[in-house]
Parts: structure tokens; C-alpha cells; sequence
């Protein structure tokens, strides 16, 4: 995706020309199912999707997010990271997210852009229970910066919750031992793959323990230090369509073109 929040052209026609050579394309994101299944409307990606940070798959073959498969925070648990949030970082508020729903305080929400969950803030449900399992927490301060919020609940630790931050002006929680990394291996047992069968790209935090995972990982120029760090190959920045073509790179082998 590039700066202005859109898959370009470009990219579009990448991913599907390296479907078409057989190469499994899978998002993995930290966006919820209904701003992904508006990505995939708007590029005509047909495939799977890792979203909230692999608490849930989508399909997307037919053009609809079918949920395919979710791990949630148990209630308990939620409660209590919860708390445990609310104890180290005095003024912070809170959203829940299910596979379907998006239930914000009313303090959230007045911090909110559109941008951040791909919502119109105004219209964001502010009471009632979620309704449905519980995939991810997301918690937002009126002033501590969210890379400072991450870090201070990552020195004091969150019970019972897998914490991350993907750049966004707030801090994630799924299930414990629940990221990316983990809903990839999934897909990957299904699909009988082993790690170097598989590629994996990212640019921030919530990248890190999927790039670890992954046979070969690569990074746009612009991706966090830490990212870069673990990453095998360093890309062209998102803006530059770097993805799009290492994907291409990749087309080309699995169709003979290149030595």
C-alpha cells in the first residue's frame, strides 16, 4: 500500500500475474475484515487474508470476506489486559474489535480519524456488548505518543495478551501467542509448505515475528530499523512499488524466465 492508502494499479496487476503462475499471494494485516475486503474490491485481489494480526482469515476467493478461521481473547482475559492496561497508563482509552463488529469508548473515538480503522469516527458504535468473540484490543492516549505507550506496557508486561504496535497511533492486543507469524503457519500446515517455501513481507513491529518465520523476508526501504534488521533483502519503498516487484521477480522464476 502506498503512502496515500491505496494499492496501486501496478501492484494490483502484480499479485495476480504471480497468482496466475501459481504463487499463493496472502495479505496479512492488521486491519479489520471490512476495510480489507474494500482493499480487495478496489484491486481485485482473490486470495487469503491474515487480518487483526492473525487472530482471523479471511477468503476472498469469490470476491466476498468469508471468515475462514478465528482465535479471539477469551472475556477474561480481555478484562483483565484490560485493567491491567488502565493501571499502567492512567487517561488511556479503549475499542474492541470482532471478526464483524468494532465497539469504541466514546474517548476513543473523539481521538479518531478515519484513517486509523478505515471508520468514520462519528458513526463508530460507542455502547452495547461486542456481540461476538473479541480478535483484538486497541488502546489510544490523548497524549502519550503510541510508541511510548508500547513501551511501557512492554517493560511491565500485559497478562495474557500478545502486544504490538503497527505504526498506527495505537497499541494492539490480540490472544496470547496469536500474530501474523502464527496465522501463517496455519495456512502453511494446509497448504503442506515448509518455512523456505514461503516469502513474507512487512515493514513495522507487528511484521517482526513473521518475518523471523518465513524462508525469505524482504522489507521496503522504508520499513522501521528492526524490521530491516531481520529482513534478508531490503526492497524499494512502498511509494516505489518495491513489492510489486519482487513479486514480479518471483513470477518470472516460477515461470522459467529467469536463470
Amino acid at each position: 500500500m502506498r503512502s496515500d492508502r491505496t494499492i496501486s494499479p501496478n501492484t494490483a496487476r502484480a499479485m495476480a500475474s504471480a497468482q496466475a503462475a501459481g504463487i499463493e499471494v496472502v495479505w496479512a494485516t492488521a486491519r479489520a475484515r471490512h476495510s480489507v475486503h474494500e482493499f480487495a474490491q478496489a484491486s481485485g485481489f482473490r486470495g487469503k487474508a491474515i487480518c487483526a494480526n492473525g487472530a482471523v482469515i479471511l477468503d476472498l476467493a469469490d470476491g466476498t470476506p468469508t471468515i475462514d478461521a478465528v482465535w479471539p481473547i477469551s472475556l477474561p482475559d480481555a478484562a483483565d489486559a484490560i485493567d491491567a492496561v488502565r493501571r499502567l497508563v492512567p487517561g488511556i482509552t479503549f475499542a474492541t474489535v470482532g471478526p464483524t463488529r468494532f465497539i469504541a469508548e466514546s474517548q476513543y473515538a473523539a481521538l479518531s480519524v478515519f484513517s486509523d480503522h478505515h471508520r468514520d469516527p462519528a458513526t463508530m458504535a460507542t455502547s452495547g456488548p461486542l456481540g461476538e468473540d473479541v480478535v483484538k484490543i486497541v488502546a489510544r492516549h490523548p497524549t502519550v505518543p503510541a510508541p511510548d505507550v508500547f513501551s511501557i506496557l512492554a517493560a511491565a508486561g500485559v497478562p495474557r495478551v500478545e502486544l504490538t504496535h503497527s505504526g498506527a497511533p495505537y497499541v494492539e492486543m490480540s490472544a496470547e501467542g496469536i500474530n501474523k507469524a502464527w496465522a501463517l503457519q496455519m495456512l502453511a500446515l494446509r497448504s503442506a509448505l515448509n518455512r523456505r517455501q514461503i516469502a513474507a513481507a512487512g515493514d513495522a513491529r507487528n511484521d517482526l515475528d513473521m518475518l523471523r518465520y518465513a524462508g525469505t523476508a524482504v522489507c521496503p526501504s522504508n520499513a522501521i530499523p528492526d524490521v530491516i534488521a531481520v529482513c534478508t533483502r531490503v526492497l524499494p519503498s512502498n511509494d516505489e512499488e518495491g513489492v510489486a516487484g519482487y513479486l514480479d521477480e518471483l513470477t518470472h522464476h516460477a515461470r522459467g524466465e529467469l536463470g
